[in-house]
């Protein structure tokens, strides 16, 4: 039985489709509100959307990945586990760790779903990850309740199929990394969501376009005496000789007592740069990017720079690195090593502070006991000191004891002496 979703499209209870693909398409793409068509390749051509997704695709591409086991002590990283070099070294033999987080991260912002095929070994285990492209990507449950992928393949961006048209990979064979969405299994498009704003963008763009193609400056009359038997082609004779951005600035040479009288420009078109502006923070809004991370520095300071740094990393890639994170160990750790595996970003370097701000807070560490010289040298990418010249010392300053010991120290400085 079918039931009517939130956007008008009918859905079985038992068979997800994906949204973002086949005819729903028409639904949320097509022409936005300023009459600009919308989709994830015109979306890409504004310098926002690029920015936008840039900057958060090469930030997770570049956060180091790594395997670690739960120990009685906290946890341990396992360089040995077949994983830990697909996801940080190679996921296969064609491309990069940093690539292929890119390429995934992309198709999560532009399309709100990334997959990849999943390549394992008689025994389970992963060997190769490939990327898939989502908008070629269906999603449905099997009448035993079993989610199952449909893949269009008409072109040669993965080398294991052989065979064109539709492939059908079980759950086991697909990593999925969901945006958001509304049924927990499909994410939704930013760029369909988000379509009048991105359109209105691409409105202003091929304004500004037009703007300076007749001339960067606005139009005027030409003024003549008499009586102009063809006066179309004094206008196209004008129009060649001083219109466009490469004529701008040229000497006019008027005949026949012709004058040229300039119209001044129109507030919209002095509004142009006001509009633009406000479209960047409106895209950036949508992803949740700091205004000064792709190029509006107009209310950044050297005092604020820092914080909108921590606030980009709290509350704007957190979010992203957790539903990676969980993604990736419900998607290719095995049931068995669930419970004592799991996959982390490194996200410390994103929290590095200038050198006087980290030599400060490594002092503070060394001198209350929590981290040892070697700790430190971690953390600076330094060799670490051996452990006979004392590197993994833990270290107090001498005039700190514990409160109970002061208290029986005080006790006994105020007891009176048995002999007086």
């Amino acid at each position: 039985m079918g039931i009517k979703s939130l956007f008008g499209f009918t859905k079985t209870r038992d068979e997800p489709r994906n949204v973002a693909a086949g005819s729903s398409l028409s639904f949320f793409f097509g022409n936005s509100t300023a009459g600009k068509r919308v989709n994830e390749k015109t979306a890409m051509q504004t310098t926002a959307v690029y920015a936008c997704v840039r900057v958060l695709a090469e930030t997770i591409a570049s956060l180091p990945l790594h395997v670690y086991r739960y120990t009685a002590d906290g946890k341990e990283m396992v360089t040995d586990h077949p994983l830990y070099f697909l996801l940080h070294d190679s996921p296969n033999d064609e491309m990069t760790s940093f690539v292929f987080r890119e390429t995934l991260m992309s198709h999560l912002l532009i399309w709100g779903n990334a997959y990849a095929q999943i390549i394992r070994n008689g025994r389970g285990e992963v060997i190769a990850l490939y990327p898939l492209l989502p908008d070629k990507m269906e999603v449905n449950r099997n009448d035993r309740g079993e989610i199952y992928y449909i893949y269009r393949r008409d072109t040669e961006e993965n080398p294991t199929f052989k065979e064109h048209g539709e492939i059908i990979l079980t759950k086991d064979e697909v990593l999925h990394i969901p945006g958001l969405g509304f049924d927990g299994l499909i994410g939704y498009s930013p760029i369909a969501m988000a379509r009048n704003a991105v359109g209105m963008s691409l409105a202003c763009e091929e304004y500004g376009a037009s703007f300076f193609a007749n001339g960067a400056t606005p139009g005027g009359v030409l003024e003549h005496p008499g009586v102009l038997k063809d006066p179309g082609r004094v206008r196209e004779s004008w129009h060649s000789t001083y219109g466009g951005s490469a004529n701008a600035g040229r000497v006019a040479v008027l005949e026949e007592g012709m004058k040229y009288q300039q119209i001044g420009i129109p507030p919209e078109e002095a509004q142009f740069l006001e509009t633009r502006k406000y479209e960047l923070e409106d895209i950036a809004r949508c992803y949740r990017i700091p205004p000064h991370l792709v190029g509006d520095l107009d209310k950044a300071t050297f005092s604020n720079i820092e914080q909108e740094a921590l606030s980009f990393l709290m509350y704007t890639i957190t979010p992203w690195v957790t539903r990676w994170e969980q993604a990736l160990m419900m998607a290719l750790l095995l049931p068995q090593e669930k419970r004592e595996y799991f996959i982390k970003f490194n996200v410390d370097g994103l929290l590095r502070g200038d050198y006087e701000s980290r030599m400060n807070g490594y002092a503070t560490a060394r001198q209350n006991g929590w981290m040892s010289a070697n700790d430190i040298r971690r953390l600076e990418n330094l060799n670490p000191i051996s452990a006979e010249e004392g590197g993994d010392l833990y270290l107090v300053n001498g005039n700190m004891m514990k409160l109970e010991d002061a208290g029986m120290m005080y006790q006994k400085q105020t007891q009176p002496k048995e002999d007086e």
